[in-house]
């Protein structure tokens, strides 16, 4: 990944994660490195969606993490799209897999949508309500 490539992204989480829902968070926790960088750009090269899949952690699961959509493209199917690749990711890379991610929770029915179930309790992270939630297999 090169430098700009991984400044747009960077750019974008914080746009979204920190400045747009008012989360100040240790944005770089040092887990970019060892993940595997899931990015999606328009004609122009612009970052529009990302989302990273951090290796198996101490639950032997791989973890979704970061996934965030530019606000211009909301409500068009990015999301999906981009939830679509990380699953295929996922499944080349950990065939038939479980994985893991801590979902913010007014979007647990996107997840739950593709194939993420709960498998706990709300829980506040950073002044966001999240859930953790858990896809059986990386297949589709």
């Amino acid at each position: 990944m090169d430098v700009r490539l991984f400044h747009d992204i960077l750019r974008l989480r914080v746009d979204v994660f920190v400045v747009e829902q008012h989360c100040p968070y240790p944005e770089l926790d040092g887990a970019d490195v060892g993940a595997t960088h899931v990015v999606g750009r328009n004609a122009s090269g612009d970052v529009l969606a990302y989302a990273r899949i951090l290796p198996p952690a101490r639950d032997g699961l791989p973890h979704v993490g970061r996934v965030v959509v530019d606000t211009s493209v909301r409500r068009h199917g990015i999301g999906r799209q981009l939830m679509l690749e990380v699953l295929r990711v996922i499944h080349r890379q950990y065939p038939g897999s479980p994985s893991a991610l801590a979902a913010q929770a007014h979007l647990q029915g996107f997840y739950a949508s593709l194939g993420y179930k709960a498998s706990g309790k709300q829980y506040d992270l950073d002044g966001i309500p999240h859930i953790d939630m858990v896809r059986a297999r990386s297949q589709l």
